[in-house]
């Protein structure tokens, strides 16, 4: 009994969930890519709705960041569509990014988070609410947040 909550936990708690035990993730992609579009979905879908400015938004990151063609991209979107629909909360998500990325990969992320919520020209509380918990969730430091707030409005980095 022990030993399966053992492995219960480890398979979908620290290693990330269902997709990181060993469905099937696109070739060229990785479980930590997988959990960071997730994230990126969730956010879109904040505010009720995905736009196609928040799909174009996350397509292009994809091809830039994970530096995936174009295809690729769009199965990572639907992968990444389906684990959101069938997870509870996301803690396997950002579990699985505060362990996997650095400081600066974080920071990235959380640029992309904000450009997607950007990207439709609207900014709700939820949304606002939402990127928060979720930076808090992959240990980024709120002033760390802020910077990339900026950063993804186009404003000046301030001097370190």
């Amino acid at each position: 009994m022990l030993d399966s909550i053992r492995r219960f936990v480890s398979e979908r708690l620290v290693t990330g969930g269902p997709a990181a035990a060993g469905s099937a993730v696109p070739a060229g992609t990785s479980r930590v890519q997988l959990a960071a579009c997730a994230l990126l979905l969730e956010l879109a879908h904040a505010d009720g709705e995905f736009s196609a400015e928040e799909r174009s938004h996350i397509e292009r990151t994809l091809v830039r960041h994970f530096r995936l063609d174009e295809a690729t991209a769009g199965e990572l979107i639907q992968l990444a569509s389906a684990e959101r629909a069938q997870s509870l909360d996301h803690f396997q998500f950002t579990r699985l990014i505060a362990a996997e990325y650095d400081l600066g990969q974080k920071m990235v992320l959380a640029e992309v988070m904000w450009g997607v919520i950007l990207a439709d020209g609207k900014l709700s509380d939820h949304e606002t609410h939402l990127v928060r918990k979720l930076a808090s969730l992959m240990d980024l430091p709120p002033a760390y947040l802020a910077q990339a707030r900026r950063a993804a409005a186009g404003e000046a980095r301030p001097e370190v």
